[in-house]
């Protein structure tokens, strides 16, 4: 598999559900360490805010690390994915209920969602890792959608309390690179639902 991903170019972007920052993080290092070439982008709220989880600086110094490239964080800088071809694979990792509702419905008013919308033009591969609270509430009709959206894939998820936040559903981030390798075939990662 390492060949399969050595010189890839992954748009790797991130969004503010900061409890998953930590496997975020270690799965851009193991894509990196893998030969990746990573264009880190960053929404709005993932790259100012501050929380229990770590400061934005600190994230934002380690993703600039693992990557060697500046982070996109304004939709002006997100414009020219598409056009300047400078991603094979887009990964939005963790993908927020909010940034799914817009994507699902064309709103585009972060750098990610431009991020996304930009490398969408040449028909390429996105794969989203959803981490959201209303997964199976007001978030999960634009799963649903984004499930029936050409181009478009889910890294495997489930739920990570039933219990506590019955409603929430995390990704297994472990299993991106398997999604990513599917969807650059054109094929989505099974089981979807774990």
């Amino acid at each position: 598999m390492r060949e399969y991903f050595d010189k890839l170019k992954v748009g790797f972007c991130i969004t503010a559900s900061f409890c998953t920052y930590e496997k975020a993080l270690s799965m851009m290092e193991h894509l990196a360490g893998m030969g990746c070439d990573i264009l880190p982008v960053m929404s709005y709220n993932a790259y100012v805010t501050d929380t229990r989880f770590g400061t934005a600086k600190e994230h934002r110094e380690k993703i600039e690390g693992i990557c060697g490239k500046k982070i996109i964080s304004t939709i002006a800088d997100a414009e020219p994915i598409g056009p300047a071809n400078m991603t094979d694979i887009m990964l939005v990792a963790p993908c927020t209920g909010n940034t799914m509702a817009k994507l699902a419905t064309g709103i585009i008013d972060t750098p990610v969602c431009l991020a996304v919308k930009s490398h969408l033009r040449a028909g390429k591969p996105v794969v989203i890792a959803p981490a959201t609270n209303d997964a199976l509430a007001g978030a999960y009709k634009n799963i649903a959608a984004l499930m029936n959206y050409k181009n478009y894939f889910f890294v495997p998820f489930g739920q990570d309390d039933y219990v506590k936040k019955q409603n929430s559903m995390v990704s297994d981030f472990s299993l991106i690179p398997a999604a990513m390798e599917m969807a650059l075939e054109g094929r989505q990662l099974q089981p979807v639902l774990l």
